[in-house]
């Protein structure tokens, strides 16, 4: 059955197209991902579907008495209402009103909100944001629209949020950046590109294959426009005389043809490694710990970052992970311990969410400054690998376009401000990224560029994410926050996930061992404390890393001895200078690698004596 037929659409924003002669059908059962670039309507294209907004010209029909519930970015509620009210509002009927109080509860844990009575005027934007998928989810809706739903999520929720809706047995339209939840949630891809709507009917994985290959039949076509216009030209440059039907047919070709626009090739986000050189010393944390009141959120971390070190801080959601990243910061201090930067660290950090407090100079956008204005107030010039470049041609490889750059912040959304934030961060040249839940409100071609630069990025990446795709990308080693401690993952997030698995299968042979085995009286409590040790991949390092520093010595010493020869070829000497400086990097970072293994393998040895 057909729910929504939106036919020929068209749509403005300002003197922005949105879209242009668009259409779009849903029917039952369909769960459908919204894909584009930050600013090209995929909001928009949700409330036009809800009714909270009208084409221009075009019909949205709606089938007799739907239902349609819709989960907008920045929900509302009223301040004196109950965590518990909001979200049982306006889903009480005859038919569930013995059931929906528990049902509403039930929601309320899974989403990390177990104080049904706390005034939603005290929540964090966050916990609003699940609050109201939560009100959404318990509704008996036909059509759920889902707008960024995963975001506030840790990952854990997002993963029960993917199986609820997979079994969900409604329609259901969502627009999110979380790659493997649109893989694993959609069976239809709609994508807004240029003004038009592109419908795939597949998932994600299965999206990427039908692009590309929509786009080289689109270029192939235009191609051959572009031979045929040629022989046109040549023939109408030969004199062509409009006195039969043929020769004025040939001109009306010509004409047809040349009024064909081109396909306009999509300008992407251009980042070129910007970075501050990094000495020695690092970022080290010695022995911190941090606790609001009665609460705990984790004690005793201690942590060397090391150069080029790519780590990912994963949690549920208050346990303590931004309050982490302000610690490192500076922005917040700790109970215990202290946390040391090297001199030459220059710290980069990428907040979660802006704040309207001009006195926050975390993440403050004063709504009233203009694209250009924001960034010149970090750098007017910025020093990159092709020399210093402008913060407006900054802007334009930022998606914003000379013609956007004079535009007031209020007037963004929420993902364009998201994507100019980043650029204020990144013009700092920081060799320290620290990136607080990235992914949100970013677009996926975004993403993707950004996880591109991060692969090339001289210095530490530390991040917090729910992203599962994200952190799989990029991170090399992942620290979880478990009962008010951090433990240590080698890998990404589906190592993690793999290690986790069979930590619990351990947990429970070891049960039902204990189970089967007589159990005698003891006679003294007995305590285990976490061990120290080296992981597969640091003891393969620990074993060979003394004959990797000395094939390195011994190759910066064959170096010297080419360059003593070299004394006339200017050209030669320079090459050997930069082929010895390379190694003399390497050589720096192995013998910090080995402080840092030989300290470790000391402090084990301790350990079992």
């Amino acid at each position: 059955m057909n729910l929504i037929n939106i036919e020929n659409i068209t749509k403005h924003f300002t003197d922005t197209p949105v879209f242009d002669n668009a259409s779009f059908t849903l029917d039952e059962h369909e769960k459908v991902g919204v894909i584009g670039v930050n600013g090209t309507g995929k909001t928009t294209f949700l409330r036009l579907i809800a009714g909270l907004e009208d084409p221009e010209s075009g019909t949205v029909t709606r089938a007799r008495n739907l239902k349609i519930r819709f989960l907008s970015q920045s929900p509302v509620f009223p301040d004196d209402m109950t965590a518990l009210q909001c979200v049982t509002d306006g889903n009480r009927d005859h038919t569930n009103e013995w059931t929906l109080e528990s049902d509403a509860k039930a929601m309320l844990q899974k989403l990390g909100l177990p104080d049904y009575d706390q005034k939603a005027g005290t929540l964090s934007g966050g916990q609003r944001k699940r609050l109201a998928l939560a009100n959404t989810l318990l509704s008996k809706a036909d059509i759920l629209l889902l707008d960024e739903p995963t975001n506030h999520l840790d990952s854990f929720m997002a993963d029960w949020l993917e199986e609820y809706l997979k079994a969900y047995n409604g329609a259901l339209v969502m627009v999110t950046h979380d790659r493997y939840f649109l893989d694993s949630v959609s069976n239809r891809i709609m994508e807004i590109d240029h003004s038009k709507i592109y419908i795939y009917e597949t998932n994600y994985l299965g999206f990427l294959k039908l692009k590309a290959e929509r786009e080289d039949m689109e270029l192939a076509a235009q191609r051959k426009r572009h031979s045929i216009l040629r022989t046109e030209i040549e023939w109408m440059m030969r004199g062509a005389r409009a006195r039969s039907t043929k020769q004025k047919a040939h001109i009306q070709r010509y004409e047809d043809l040349a009024a064909v626009k081109d396909i306009r090739a999509d300008k992407e986000l251009e980042l070129s490694s910007i970075s501050t050189r990094m000495g020695r010393t690092t970022v080290e944390l010695d022995h911190v710990s941090k606790s609001y009141g009665d609460r705990t959120l984790f004690t005793d971390f201690s942590y060397i970052f090391l150069k080029n070190d790519r780590v990912g801080f994963i949690g549920e959601n208050g346990s303590g992970k931004t309050t982490l990243m302000k610690i490192i910061a500076g922005f917040e201090t700790s109970d215990t311990g202290a946390v040391t930067l090297g001199q030459t660290i220059k710290l980069g950090y990428y907040a979660q969410e802006f704040k309207g407090d001009p006195q926050d100079g975390v993440a403050y956008m004063d709504p009233e400054l203009k694209v250009i204005d924001y960034v010149r107030n970090t750098a007017e010039y910025v020093r990159t690998t092709e020399g210093l470049v402008s913060a407006s041609v900054m802007l334009d490889r930022f998606l914003f376009p000379p013609e956007k750059q004079h535009t007031l912040l209020k007037k963004l959304s929420g993902g364009e401000k998201r994507r100019l934030n980043l650029l204020r961060v990144l013009m700092e040249a920081p060799n320290v990224l620290i990136l607080d839940e990235p992914t949100n409100d970013l677009d996926i071609q975004t993403l993707t560029i950004l996880e591109d630069y991060l692969d090339t990025f001289d210095g530490i990446v530390i991040t917090v994410s729910h992203d599962r795709y994200f952190l799989d990308r990029v991170v090399r080693r992942i620290f979880s926050f478990e009962g008010g401690a951090l433990k240590q993952y080698e890998g990404g997030y589906t190592d993690y996930l793999a290690a986790k698995g069979e930590q619990e299968k351990e947990s429970a042979n070891t049960a039902k061992k204990a189970e089967n085995k007589p159990q005698a009286t003891p006679q003294y409590a007995n305590t285990h404390e976490a061990k120290l040790k080296f992981s597969y991949k640091e003891q393969r390092e620990f074993e060979t890393i003394d004959d990797d520093i000395a094939a390195l010595e011994e190759a910066i010493a064959e170096k010297d001895t080419e360059m003593e020869e070299c004394t006339t070829d200017f050209g030669r000497l320079n090459a050997l200078t930069k082929e010895k400086d390379a190694l003399q990097k390497q050589l720096d970072e192995k013998m910090e690698r080995w402080m840092y293994l030989t300290e470790l393998h000391e402090k084990i040895e301790a350990q079992n004596k």
